[in-house]
């Protein structure tokens, strides 16, 4: 029987791995469905793959990293990056690969999660940790007659690279932020490259760079100016949650015109134009960043449909003006199913009631970590903890700090069980949605921010510094407690 049993070897899974570490809990294990680590930037291998937070702020804070070739590094470093550290921490030992979990039951007489996974091995555990992240389940659009198209197709995130693009007609629909980065890496050996384009979105430059190697020495000898360097991205990204709410017009002004700026610098044709300017204010949808893709929009091979997919031929694709476009293989780059949480996963928590079920109406949590019926569960890029405007691994680190705290209370004091007070729950779910629904995201009628109830289940509506103070400390008034021994839990 294991103290915690992770699931995932994101940036999420192994920053819990060392945590535990780091506070001396060694008997656990990480379950990992590939043959190798590294969670989406394993999966996600498309050209031009980078990450779109500078990497000096998107690395962990006890692991800083002077050797990034860019200032936004691209995926092959960051995977590296992953795997060295999880050398460096000896995580290796306690990684399970090929273990693909496919249920998880909470055994109330014994206190302890019963773990499956798709090739028959069982576990035990005295907690459970999903780390499986928000953005892993590719999203297929259901086009008409897509089945009848003979030509390749792939997701963009499921990049097939025995297909060669070379001297090919490509149809790439979507143009967010996969789109954005493959788009001027395919371009250069496609014959022609088809944009359809649902909508346009906000896109800033992003004034990429190798970092020379003056740099790279000088924060080796004196390693505080990364960490300064790091607050510096810290403090500039924190600005941008300004533009998440839904007043400071004359900031989101500045932007949205240094954007228009950026397209009338790059773009020649007036009527291309017009197609990539947003009709939602800039905040609303993920902002973008890319020095390539408008040079990519502007190349002879290279065209933008804005009329929307009618169906799919034979031969490629049909708009509802009436055009046929020739297609030799489409790629989608139509991003994630964000919802429901915990995808395709059996987790069954006090008296035979599933996550699946408790969360029908959407998922309700406490600090996008804990759940209520589900004792002993801690959520690792849970519900509410997305982030539009700055480093999600300063939110993973925060949620990493706080489940330690209860798992050495679990070890420690004879805890047999944590489980979330409800009204605790339901009072913390209810403050979050209050607030979210004052910020910018609500603007745009189609956005996977929104679920079907209307409430936005991925975001987090403050800035990362206040999740971190929330965060800092447990308050463990706010559980119910079994103690070892008892038949009841405790409540405070």
């Amino acid at each position: 029987m294991y103290t915690s049993i992770i699931i995932g070897t994101g940036f999420s899974g192994i920053c819990m791995g060392i945590q535990l570490k780091q506070k001396g809990i060694h008997n656990f294990i990480i379950l990992e469905k590939a043959d190798e680590i590294g969670g989406t930037w394993r999966e996600n291998t498309y050209p031009g793959a980078e990450c779109d937070v500078p990497s000096a702020l998107y690395s962990f804070s006890f692991e800083p990293y002077p050797d990034w070739e860019y200032k936004w590094s691209h995926q092959p470093q960051i995977l590296a990056y992953l795997k060295m550290c999880v050398e460096k921490y000896e995580l290796g030992p306690h990684i399970h690969f090929q273990k693909e979990l496919t249920s998880a039951h909470w055994q109330e007489q014994n206190s302890l999660w019963k773990i499956k996974t798709k090739d028959g091995s069982n576990f035990q555990s005295k907690t459970f940790i999903p780390a499986v992240g928000q953005l892993h389940f590719p999203s297929f659009p259901n086009f008409t007659n897509k089945e009848n198209f003979e030509g390749e197709n792939f997701h963009s995130a499921r990049w097939n690279h025995k297909i060669s693009l070379k001297g090919k007609t490509v149809g790439v629909i979507g143009n967010a932020a996969s789109a954005i980065q493959f788009i001027p890496e395919i371009r250069k050996s496609a014959k022609r490259v088809i944009v359809f384009q649902r909508s346009a979105n906000w896109i800033l430059p992003k004034q990429d760079r190798l970092y020379r190697n003056w740099e790279k020495n000088l924060v080796k000898r004196f390693p505080f100016l990364l960490k300064m360097y790091r607050l510096k991205i810290w403090l500039m990204a924190g600005a941008l949650f300004l533009l998440m709410n839904k007043g400071y017009s004359l900031l989101r002004n500045f932007f949205q015109w240094q954007s228009k700026r950026y397209i009338s610098q790059e773009i020649k044709d007036l009527k291309l134009r017009k197609e990539l300017i947003p009709k939602f204010p800039l905040g609303a949808k993920r902002v973008l960043f890319s020095d390539e893709y408008y040079y990519a929009l502007n190349q002879e091979n290279v065209d933008v449909v804005t009329n929307p997919i009618q169906e799919f031929c034979s031969k490629g694709i049909q708009t509802k003006d009436g055009n046929k476009h020739d297609l030799d293989i489409v790629i989608y780059s139509t991003g994630f199913k964000t919802q429901p949480f915990l995808m395709g996963l059996e987790v069954v928590g006090k008296k035979g009631i599933s996550i699946k079920e408790f969360w029908k109406d959407g998922p309700i949590n406490y600090l996008g970590m804990t759940v209520s019926n589900f004792p002993n569960l801690f959520l690792m890029y849970g519900p509410n903890t997305n982030l539009g405007h700055n480093s999600i691994i300063l939110m993973i680190e925060a949620q990493a700090n706080y489940i330690v705290q209860c798992l050495e209370s679990i070890e420690k004091n004879e805890t047999t069980s944590l489980e979330v007070k409800n009204e605790v729950m339901i009072n913390y779910h209810d403050a979050i949605q209050v607030r979210l629904k004052k910020m910018i995201w609500l603007t745009v009628e189609k956005s996977w921010y929104i679920s079907k109830n209307g409430n936005l289940p991925n975001n987090w509506p403050g800035r990362t510094w206040e999740y971190m103070r929330k965060t800092k400390e447990v308050d463990f008034r706010n559980f119910d407690k079994k103690i070892a021994g008892s038949k009841t839990p405790m409540h405070e």
